[in-house]
């Protein structure tokens, strides 16, 4: 376990199974609010990990299964500037090119991404807000970003072929 980490902790459940996570509510309690508040709201049910990377990372949070974007709730700022690095099994929040655009979907790191952690308060240098780490399943995320990946919807590539949903997220 990260150091600072609560005992605060959900579930995502798959169809390729379950995976534990644990929340950074110290360092980054926007974050951790942000996606709780979209857990609770029940967001997530029926979601699709919708861009998944062998040797970087599994997205999920923010398409329908007719990959159709979900709405949102305005952007949570960026805290990368006081997480954790994005390594092995953390998750973080992914937004746009914009640092203070994060809303509902996050990542999941399969290897060490350093060059997604903060390093300046300038445009390239925000990073990715990490809020917290996978405690249970990493077989799961890491037989998701296996998958046969390709065109679907509005991607052009690294959608799995077969969608991937998100039955539901819960708190434990």
């Amino acid at each position: 376990m990260l150091p600072g980490m609560s005992d605060l902790k959900v579930v995502i459940e798959t169809d390729l199974g379950d995976i534990e996570i644990i929340l950074d509510e110290e360092r980054t309690p926007k974050s951790v609010k942000n996606f709780l508040d979209y857990v609770e709201a029940g967001h997530y049910a029926g979601t699709l990990f919708h861009r998944v990377i062998p040797g970087f990372m599994a997205q999920g949070g923010g398409y329908d299964a007719s990959y159709e974007k979900k709405p949102v709730r305005d952007p949570v700022e960026n805290e990368a500037d006081k997480s954790q690095r994005n390594t092995r099994g953390t998750v973080a929040m992914a937004r746009t090119n914009e640092p203070h655009s994060a809303t509902s979907q996050f990542f999941i790191n399969v290897v060490d991404n350093a060059f997604l952690d903060h390093t300046a308060k300038t445009g390239s240098g925000w990073g990715y807000t990490v809020f917290g780490e996978v405690m249970h399943g990493m077989d799961v995320v890491d037989a998701i970003v296996a998958v046969p990946t390709g065109p679907q919807g509005p991607f052009v590539k690294d959608a799995p072929v077969k969608p991937i949903t998100i039955k539901g997220v819960r708190k434990l």
